[in-house]
């Protein structure tokens, strides 16, 4: 038996220290003892349902497969779950319905007869006046660009900030074939942190081994670039990948698989009463190659800056899918114990950059970005501004502040994407010409512009890398770091901040970069400038009412929100009549009052 299980352990190792793509750096999966095998756990509640993956080292020979999940009760540990490991990937899925969110629980997940890892299940902190969300994205593995540098100061100041979710947007994993030795690094970079806090996951593109991804419904690619749709990788692997960064989520709001048996994973989570639609903005968007004229050196890479932006917003271009288009409308209507509502996607609606990769290497248009298709983009925005959702997310390589526009600018939400937490490829938002309305005391590149798809955006903020080459800290030129995102849910404020590397986040004396922090209001998410207006509401029988207006003409809702005080004036964007709804739904109380038109009246209404 001992022989068999050190010839296992030999090939473990030679497997991982295989680099099938030549990429290069090379990282063994470490041999650990059987104290060891639990690298660590992931865990979110949605639902008074505990959702935890463990993730283990890989099984020695003869060892079990059986995990178990313990929480301690009056001093003494208590067995509540057990599981069976999942090949390939080495997880340990738990499910446990009935969970206490009302108070903390200390947890470990136990294996064999001597393998504890332990952390807390944090209470849902409902009492807390502001939630805290600490956003990721871009874990680069490469030591030319900061890669190899410890993360230990993100874990430090996490520690100290004491966040209520932690958001990683893509690109956990930098390497494209070997997934769960670098997961596993990820682990036990950041474990310390995510032991004890509620984590969402998306996985991008490398993530799944791609250059770019483009998910198509789960189809079959050719190539690894992926520019023609679907998933390079075998099947097995991204659902490998999905299974070990998101089967702790929430339940799916639709599990149907895609193509090849990929599942998926969009759904919500609520923190405290903020609300995150957690999407997945790749699963089902198209590829340019074979769909749009190519115009540039690249399939998803447009050069020419004289093009018509309407030549690649063709028919069957697809962004989020109907699916998750619909996930949306009837999540947004949905404000049973919300306070506000955001978004959480791999990437922003919009093309955030105008330089790519290096100095000189301008790109006008980026297909990689949400801001193709066009029509897709505009769909979704439309969708998000109707609950003033406010949107967080990575990808882009590039800390930006976004209002978007739809029909004009500013007549939507706001965007929040946090840089990379080491920067492999650079950006720069620098437009060629000055924008409109350049936000007062910021850099010129601030104001109102067109992307490279011609979509409205107006640009708060950029932390634009330095121009010259690395020099000291590797990190220190290329615009590394991470947001931190404020809700306040007394006066529905939110704030933007966005860190650099190698900082004391909690002294007074410490920069954020040029542009953060920011601060705006959720009635901001929904820009667009009225028609006309209804009736001022003054509502009693609940403090903090839902209110939705429905168009009657079209019988389409207009809006829904949760406003913190009893009076609201509600703005419409046609002349006609309309549907006024008005609830406490924790209660199921609710006023529906039709026909109503735009006035100068008052209305009391009384739940």
């Amino acid at each position: 038996m001992k022989k068999v299980r050190s010839l296992f352990i030999i090939l473990v190792l030679l497997l991982s220290s295989i680099n099938l793509y030549s990429e290069p750096d090379i990282l063994a999966i470490p041999l650990v003892s059987p104290e060891e095998m639990i690298c660590f756990a992931l865990y979110t509640v949605q639902n008074n349902i505990l959702k935890l993956t463990a993730q283990m080292y890989p099984l020695q020979n003869a060892e079990s497969k059986i995990v178990r999940l313990e929480i301690k009760k009056d001093g003494d540990w208590k067995e509540i779950a057990k599981t069976e490991i999942v090949y390939p990937g080495f997880t340990a899925p738990f499910r446990v319905e009935n969970w206490d969110v009302s108070k903390d629980y200390e947890y470990r997940v136990a294996h064999g007869k001597s393998a504890y890892y332990e952390g807390i299940i944090k209470k849902d902190p409902v009492e807390k006046e502001t939630i805290v969300v600490a956003a990721f994205t871009g874990n680069s593995i490469y030591k030319p660009h900061g890669g190899d540098i410890p993360r230990d100061d993100i874990v430090e100041n996490l520690k100290k900030i004491k966040p209520d979710l932690l958001f990683f947007s893509g690109d956990q994993v930098y390497n494209h074939s070997r997934h769960l030795a670098y997961w596993l690094k990820f682990g036990r970079e950041f474990g310390e942190i995510i032991r004890i806090t509620p984590t969402i996951c998306i996985p991008d593109d490398h993530d799944v081994g791609h250059f770019n991804l483009w998910g198509a419904s789960g189809k079959k690619s050719i190539s690894r670039a992926g520019n023609d749709g679907g998933y390079y990788m075998p099947a097995e692997y991204v659902k490998e990948v999905e299974r070990a960064q998101t089967s702790h989520l929430p339940d799916p709001y639709d599990p149907t698989p895609v193509e090849q048996g990929i599942g998926v994973y969009y759904t919500s989570m609520n923190v405290g009463g903020i609300d995150f639609a957690i999407i997945e903005d790749r699963k089902f968007k198209s590829g340019p190659e074979g769909l749009v004229p190519k115009q540039g050196p690249r399939p998803d890479h447009i050069t020419d800056p004289n093009y018509d932006p309407a030549s690649v917003d063709v028919p069957g271009a697809i962004l989020l899918g109907d699916r998750q288009i619909k996930f949306l409308n009837e999540w947004g209507q949905d404000w049973r114990n919300v306070k506000m509502k955001a978004v959480l996607s791999a990437t922003i609606f919009c093309g955030g950059a105008h330089v790519h990769g290096k100095v000189g290497g301008r790109v006008h248009a980026d297909m990689d970005s949400n801001g193709w298709p066009q029509t897709g983009r505009n769909r979704a925005l439309a969708e998000i501004r109707k609950f003033y959702g406010f949107m967080i997310a990575g990808d882009q390589h590039l800390a930006t502040i976004f209002h978007h526009g739809i029909n004009d600018w500013n007549d939507a939400g706001y965007s929040f994407c946090v840089p990379s937490i080491a920067n492999l490829y650079l950006r720069w938002w620098e437009p060629l010409e000055k924008g409109q309305n350049t936000i007062k005391g910021m850099p010129s590149y601030t104001g109102e512009y067109y992307d490279g798809f011609k979509n409205k955006v107006t640009c708060y903020a950029a932390a634009n890398p330095t121009k010259e080459p690395n020099g000291g800290s590797k990190l220190t030129t290329r615009a590394a770091g991470y947001g931190i995102v404020k809700f306040n849910k007394k006066t529905r404020d939110i704030t933007m901040e966005c860190w650099p590397r190698n900082v004391d986040i909690t002294n007074p004396k410490t920069k954020q970069y040029i542009g953060w922090p920011k601060t705006i209001n959720q009635l901001d998410n929904y820009g667009r400038k009225a028609v006309a207006y209804l009736p001022e509401l003054t509502i009693s029988g609940t403090n903090e009412p839902v209110i939705q207006i429905i168009e009657e003409k079209t019988n389409k809702v207009v809006y829904t929100i949760r406003v913190n005080e009893n009076t609201f004036h509600p703005k419409v964007f046609t002349k006609g009549k309309y549907t006024i709804k008005v609830g406490d739904p924790e209660n199921d109380k609710w006023k529906i009052l039709k026909n109503i038109k735009p006035s100068k009246k008052k209305l009391k209404i009384k739940l």
